[in-house]
């Protein structure tokens, strides 16, 4: 598996497996950059090792601090610079490969593969390294066959720095636990996000719910930034993008999407208001009273609150001709008297409910089953586009994301169950669930609320995990971040959202340095579950080549019978 054809661009001189790997360079160091992604090849051993720094040295400290060209003549300035300065890599080693003997042994190589293929001899895999390659071992920039034998990816993300080697991860195994897109304001998370979508869509890895706060990923729009058109999922997807709009004649990018969501008022539960509580600066009684109102009138207790009126008497006449002001029949007084409940509590709390009575989109019983249609779409393998709106204030973003993940977490649990129990033959298909600003729901403060904590924690086995994408990973309740398995990283200025997104992997210490100094645009740092070996990559570009290499000449990119693309 050495490949012959590489070049040499130095050798192991030493280091150790903590510490890493001291390799001189044999090439101007302007040939390689921090995160570059090099091999060392030692017996019948391949060690992949990524780049952390390059470092300037001498034989001699008084050749590094002289002018050699003012003292000697050209040709020994030349010599001596040749001989005494040089550049160290520091590399820090990741995973081995046993490579077997190389082809130019004709018989021990054919022989290794032999007792490979009979089963006597396991076959070669990239593992974990648990030792060092030999002193002057020859290292070289890893070629595209060394990335293809790492990554064995279905979906290229993005390209090597230096050589421009295309890098390809796995989406079966990405969807297979939650992952986070970071970055600051501005270094294209959504353009990202987009073409990691796209990739999900056309390879059918899983069925995606998208929750689109800011109407960006379904039609067609201009980017503000250099009034391009960027391309819609459902532009080139057809009908396997669904999108649901939310409210009554939603509008989204001025287009009428494919299904109104309205929701019916017995959908709320106590929990989704209690969730809400900083956003509506509620009291430390509200729970009490919000589980008087369900106790009492179980899942019609928003309605009933709701038609309550604040303050509401009626006088009336004792046996005695007095009379006397009392709470109205209807009134949030008399139902907090006759359930044993605070009557000042009460009504505040109504009065602070009235945001939520004036939603568009809440209504006392939905002609239609919104969110029974978006779950069957989703189990049809269709992808769900939930855009906002005019809808699009925190409120509505926690009350409906919430709403929402909590009914497809009760489904999906109950059909995995079912499926493990031997009552339905097919596991439910794999569901991945896109969150925008992220720290608004997972912070410390919310996450333990939340469905989406849930899901992170617990969800992966039930075939359910998440898409997160956000500015501030520092903000993300910890628990949730250990949760994420793969995390693709843009350019992140502050200390503390760097730290967040390295912590609980290997070698943070090597990384913290290259996370920090990527390119502000269009350069990622690649790291966790699906990533074999971390690694700064140039992303694609979200234009028509990525769509024309993605779906060929097919722009729709649906398949002969578009009813297969709907589970039918």
């Amino acid at each position: 598996m050495t490949d012959t054809n590489a070049q040499k661009i130095g050798y192991v001189v030493g280091g150790s497996l903590q510490e890493g790997l001291v390799v001189r360079l044999t090439v101007p160091p302007q040939r390689l950059q921090e995160g570059a992604f090099v091999v060392m090849e030692s017996g019948t051993y391949l060690f992949y090792g990524l780049v952390t720094d390059l470092r300037l040295a001498a034989t001699n400290e008084r050749f590094a601090d002289e002018q050699l060209q003012e003292r000697f003549t050209p040709a020994l300035a030349g010599l001596l610079q040749e001989q005494a300065l040089y550049t160290n890599l520091a590399v820090h080693p990741v995973l081995m490969l046993e490579a077997g003997p190389p082809p130019d042994s004709p018989d021990d190589y054919e022989r290794f593969w032999k007792e490979v293929n009979a089963g006597l001899r396991e076959r070669p895999s990239p593992k974990p390294i648990k030792t060092v390659p030999s002193h002057m071992a020859p290292t070289r920039l890893a070629t595209e066959g060394d990335i293809d034998e790492i990554f064995r990816g279905n979906f290229t993300i993005g390209y090597t720095r230096e050589q421009q080697h295309p890098v390809r991860i796995n989406l079966d195994k990405f969807v297979q636990r939650s992952a986070g897109v970071f970055g600051a304001t501005g270094t294209g998370k959504s353009f990202l996000t987009r073409i990691l979508l796209a990739g999900l869509v056309h390879h059918n890895a899983a069925a995606t719910l998208i929750f689109d706060m800011h109407n960006e990923y379904a039609y067609d729009f201009k980017d503000p930034d250099n009034g391009q058109t960027v391309t819609g999922l459902q532009t080139k997807f057809g009908s396997r993008v669904f999108v649901v709009g939310l409210g009554k004649n939603a509008l989204v990018r001025e287009r009428r999407p494919d299904l109104d969501l309205l929701i019916s008022e017995r959908d709320i539960q106590p929990e989704d208001i209690l969730l809400l509580a900083r956003t509506l600066n509620l009291r430390d009684t509200t729970a009490t009273t919000l589980h008087a109102l369900y106790d009492s009138f179980r899942e019609g207790w928003l309605t009933a609150f709701r038609k309550m009126r604040v303050g509401a008497t009626q006088e009336l006449v004792d046996e005695n001709g007095k009379v006397r002001t009392v709470p109205a029949p209807d009134s949030v007084a008399a139902w907090a008297q006759e359930a044993g409940t605070n009557v000042m509590a009460a009504e505040a709390l109504h009065n602070k409910l009235r945001r939520i009575f004036g939603r568009g989109y809440l209504v006392e019983e939905a002609a239609t089953e919104g969110l029974r249609q978006i779950i069957d779409a989703l189990e049809a393998g269709r992808h769900v586009i939930l855009s906002f709106g005019k809808y699009d204030n925190e409120l509505d973003y926690l009350l409906v994301t919430n709403l929402l993940t909590r009914k497809i977490r009760e489904h999906w649990v109950r059909r995995t169950e079912a499926y493990y129990g031997g009552k339905e033959e097919d596991k439910p298909r794999p569901l991945v669930v896109v969150v925008e600003e992220a720290h608004k729901l997972l912070n410390r403060e919310m996450a333990a609320q939340t469905t989406f904590s849930t899901i992170a924690r617990e969800m992966r086995k039930y075939f359910v995990t998440l898409l997160i994408i956000d500015q501030r990973p520092s903000q993300i309740y910890d628990e949730v971040m250990s949760q994420l398995g793969t995390r693709i990283s843009g350019w992140l200025g502050d200390d503390d959202d760097i730290r967040a997104v390295l912590s609980g992997l290997a070698g943070r210490e090597q990384l913290r340095g290259m996370l920090s100094r990527l390119q502000p645009k269009e350069e990622v740092l690649l790291l966790g579950w699906s990533v074999p070996i971390p690694l700064p990559v140039r992303s694609r570009r979200y234009d028509e080549k990525f769509w024309k290499d993605l779906l060929g000449d097919d722009a729709s990119a649906l398949p002969p019978n578009p009813f297969e693309a709907l589970g039918f």
